[in-house]
């Protein structure tokens, strides 16, 4: 077993929204949130403030304690108020994929028995359907404004009472995300106000923030990752937040050059943005200070090229998943510099792991040997939405939580992932971790992007097969380059099998590989 080196924190008896914004009246008029396109700015006292009469008039709306509110929006500075405006009011909060058609919305509408939407008047069509497709919803609000809609602004001017709910951090549940579906059907995680509030505090020791950091928030509030790194955390330490809506390269850096953004929290892809795109260079980044990437692996040598040509410290990375509020390791911000390469971090405090055998589940390996990453934690989720089975597969009777995920710890305590159980690739018999044949695609000057899944042959055979990006530059590169690139580097049996050429890699909000989409299409 192994055991986090910070000492343990206590459990955060505490709601989220007070967990949250406790020092608000303190953090005063320091910018909490900013919008990176025109600059719009909410302090502190006006989120605490204005989050507490939009919870008054959700109360008064009929909002009760228990009830299920649908969050339906991309990243804006109204996202942190609606949702902890509902939690206020009593309401458990799921937030949904901005870009969810209006069937896979009703479907998480139905399941988590949602019946309020909280969305922006651009997606108002999709949530209005879902809402007639589930049935149930009582009212439908915008962030921003719409014709026979009651809107969050309109609800500033609420002289109701401030809610005064009863909730129990340890039982209610907060939020109700859902798994991102990579490996199976979504289910809802959840999360208890006491669970995300402890995951915040055991988080800290090692990431520090304070009045003065700005962050950078491009990925979605909605995925556990951007909730927690990119508004909870932050907003819990006095820092300030700029709120991009989505990912476009040259707005990206152009907010960060702007805002003077001193820490960015992002996922491979932008990660290989930084690395190689030409665009880089016009733009001053020196306020950066450091890069923490997490949601999917993280090849070092890409981490080490994005370090250098920005003139960082190596790229940090993070570990964890929705169904640990999300965070287990991180590695430390004073670590950076002496991190090995690839690691995804240490334990952060209160949290164990052990290192399991993927033949002998009740073996426990030492460090140096690879095998399944089980975590037990306060932060681990009170369990999957009215799937106890699934629960009980996912949690067993000692409260390990059995992540999926193959990895192994140096003497150190260094933690390395090498891939998901599931994602393995049985060829004739050895297994093959998609990720590493990925990170050496990456570096092929002519490869823009790549994936990689099991194939299986007319023998039953499972073979790598490689989805490539072409860089625009490389439009003549063909299968029998790349397969040769591969095989010249690696073991006879991880050798590339198949080729196909894409326009894009189909990726999830938070940066994974949607690996079920080109096994779907294969």
């Amino acid at each position: 077993m192994f055991r986090s080196e910070y000492a343990d924190v206590p459990p955060v008896d505490l709601p989220i929204h007070d967990a949250v914004l406790a020092r608000a009246a303190e953090f005063g008029d320091i910018s909490a949130l900013i919008d990176g396109t025109d600059g719009t700015t909410l302090t502190y006292e006006q989120v605490d403030r204005f989050h507490r009469r939009v919870a008054a008039a959700l109360a008064e709306a009929g909002v009760r304690k228990g009830d299920v509110l649908a969050l339906h929006s991309p990243n804006t500075i109204a996202f942190p108020t609606a949702f902890y405006a509902a939690t206020r009011a009593g309401a458990t909060v799921t937030t949904v994929h901005p870009l969810a058609t209006a069937e896979e919305f009703a479907e998480q509408l139905r399941d988590s028995a949602a019946r309020w939407i909280v969305t922006v008047s651009p997606l108002l069509d999709a949530a209005r359907r879902a809402a007639e497709l589930a049935g149930g919803v009582r009212e439908i609000f915008v962030c921003d404004s719409a014709s026979g809609h009651r809107s969050l602004i309109d609800m500033l001017a609420s002289t109701a009472p401030e809610p005064r709910v009863a909730i129990d951090p340890a039982e209610d549940i907060a939020a109700l995300p859902y798994s991102s579906g990579t490996t199976g059907t979504p289910k809802g995680v959840m999360l208890t106000h006491r669970q995300i509030a402890t995951n915040l505090a055991q988080l800290h020791p090692a990431i520090p923030a304070g009045p003065g950091d700005r962050v950078l928030a491009v990925l979605p509030f909605f995925h556990i990752y951007g909730l927690t790194a990119l508004m909870n955390a932050p907003l819990r330490q006095g820092a300030t937040v700029v709120v991009l809506t989505r990912f476009d390269l040259e707005q990206f850096l152009a907010a960060v050059q702007n805002h003077r953004i001193t820490a960015l929290y992002v996922a491979p892809p932008i990660v290989l943005a930084l690395a190689k795109h030409p665009a880089v260079a016009q733009y001053d980044l020196s306020s950066l200070r450091y890069i923490v990437s997490a949601a999917a692996p993280l090849d070092a040598r890409l981490a080490l090229a994005c370090s250098r040509r920005l003139g960082l410290p190596p790229v940090g990375q993070a570990y964890g998943m929705t169904e640990l509020s999300p965070g287990t390791h991180v590695v430390p911000l004073d670590a950076m510099n002496d991190a090995p390469p690839g690691t995804v971090g240490k334990l952060i405090a209160g949290t164990e792991m052990r290192i399991v055998s993927l033949d002998d589940p009740g073996k426990d390996l030492p460090a140096g040997e690879p095998g399944e990453i089980l975590i037990r934690g306060p932060q681990i989720m009170k369990g999957y939405l009215g799937r106890p089975d699934a629960t009980t597969a996912m949690i067993d009777a000692d409260g390990w939580l059995h992540t999926g995920d193959v990895g192994q710890v140096d003497g150190d305590g260094w933690l390395f992932v090498v891939d998901r159980v599931k994602e393995l690739i049985k060829y004739k018999g050895f297994q093959v971790a998609p990720a590493e044949l990925e990170a050496l695609l990456l570096t092929h000057p002519g490869i823009a992007d790549a994936a990689v899944i099991g194939r299986y042959d007319d023998d039953g055979n499972e073979a790598p097969h490689a989805y490539v990006v072409r860089q625009p530059s490389a439009a003549d590169l063909t299968e029998a380059e790349i397969m040769m690139y591969v095989a010249e580097r690696v073991a006879p049996y991880k050798r590339i099998r198949h080729v196909t050429f894409i326009v894009g890699v189909p990726r999830a909000a938070s940066g994974k590989i949607l690996r079920r989409q080109l096994r779907e299409s294969a």
